[in-house]
Formats: C-alpha cells, sequence, structure tokens
C-alpha cells in the first residue's frame, strides 16, 4: 500500500511540471493563463505562441504522462511496500494515471492552476497500451475536421478511449481509469461545454473542413 501511495504522489509532482507554463518561466515569457483562452494547455500555447511552443508544450506534457504509466507505475519496488500478490498491485497504472493527470490540471508548483489534461491522458494511454491511442487520435480528427472544435474532439476521443476499453478489456482497474479519465477530461472542459452550447466556442479554422469549404468566417 505504501508504495502503491508513494508512486501515486510522485505521478502527480510529475504531473504539475506543466508545458505551458515551465516554458513560460523559463524563456521569460508571459504567463500563459493570462493569454488567449487562459488554459495552460497546448493548443493555448499553439494559439498564442506559435507552432513551435505549442509542439514543444504538447511533448512536455505527452512524455509526463507517459512517464507515469510506463515507467513508474511498473517501476519494481521492495516486496515490503507493495507485494505482488497484493490486491490492490493492479491498481497502480489507474492510480498513477489519474495523479499525474491531477497533477497537470492541479499543479502544486504553479498555483494548483493547470490545463485540462487531454495531453497528458494520451501520453499515459501510450505507457499502458499504445493501441488505444488510434481510436482516440482518429476520432479526435474527425470531429475537428467535420465540425472545427478543438475542445469538443478533446472529450470525445476521451469518451471514445472509455469505451474502446470498456469493450475490449476484462480489467476494472483499467475500465475505471477509462471512466474516470472520461469523467475528468468533461469536468475540466466544463466552460467549454457552456461555450458550445451559447455557440460562442472558437473554432480551429485551418483544420476545419467544412468551415474552408464555406470561405473565410
Amino acid at each position: 500500500m505504501i508504495g502503491l501511495i508513494l508512486k501515486g504522489l510522485f505521478s502527480y509532482l510529475i504531473g504539475s511540471v506543466v508545458g505551458s507554463l515551465a516554458v513560460g518561466r523559463l524563456t521569460g515569457g508571459a504567463d500563459i493563463r493570462t493569454l488567449g483562452s487562459g488554459n495552460a494547455g497546448a493548443t493555448n500555447a499553439l494559439r498564442t505562441q506559435g507552432t513551435k511552443v505549442g509542439l514543444a508544450v504538447f511533448a512536455i506534457d505527452l512524455a509526463k504522462g507517459w512517464l507515469a504509466t510506463g515507467v513508474i507505475a511498473p517501476w519494481p519496488v521492495p516486496p515490503a511496500l507493495l507485494p505482488p500478490a497484493a490486491p490492490f498491485a493492479p491498481w497502480c497504472v489507474p492510480v498513477c494515471a489519474v495523479a499525474v493527470m491531477l497533477g497537470h490540471i492541479y499543479p502544486l508548483w504553479f498555483g494548483f492552476r493547470g490545463g485540462k489534461g487531454v495531453a497528458t491522458l494520451l501520453g499515459t494511454v501510450l505507457g499502458i497500451n499504445a493501441r488505444l491511442v488510434l481510436p482516440m487520435i482518429l476520432s479526435w480528427l474527425a470531429v475537428v475536421i467535420a465540425f472545427g472544435y478543438v475542445s469538443l474532439a478533446s472529450m470525445l476521443a476521451a469518451v471514445v478511449l472509455a469505451v474502446v476499453i470498456a469493450a475490449t478489456s476484462q480489467s476494472a482497474p483499467l475500465r475505471s481509469l477509462g471512466a474516470l479519465a472520461a469523467l475528468l477530461v468533461l469536468y475540466t472542459h466544463r466552460s467549454n461545454i457552456a461555450r458550445l452550447l451559447a455557440g460562442t466556442e472558437s473554432r480551429a479554422r485551418r483544420l476545419w473542413l467544412c468551415g474552408a469549404r464555406r470561405g473565410p468566417a
């Protein structure tokens, strides 16, 4: 049990290294939470600070998710801390995945104001089973191209992940992770949901195929 707690704590601390905020501090740039949508994620970084910064932020947030489930969760610990046969051993991966997402959303190092956790979720999935990334990416692309909403695409990708896991896995811990991750992403996008319902959510014009056909808005 102690080992599980330590792994979860370590994952949370890694998650607290929010890519956009870390890059901002290292380069002496503005706090991204004061720019654009105010979100400390890769999409806002891309929109407000350019492609290079956006990709760097995405890479950092993706990498820490992968570290949590691909390195920290399976890392061997002394049997006294986490016996191999312990009933909670299979929960290491879900605990580390949720912890790193919470660290990104509520970062200790940045006043508990972080991003929305989508890139970090994608990284955790890479660490668990890279094949699960494909339905997430395909659903994300389909929604962005059809409707132009990155936020809607991100939420749907998280829901698709939960559905795919539920349909293909018999693991209760993994199914729980899929459901929790989807709920967490929906929660962090609650303001986007409100704007979608109000018709004021911004679109990714360059990726929105229907918008391109209609011409510039």
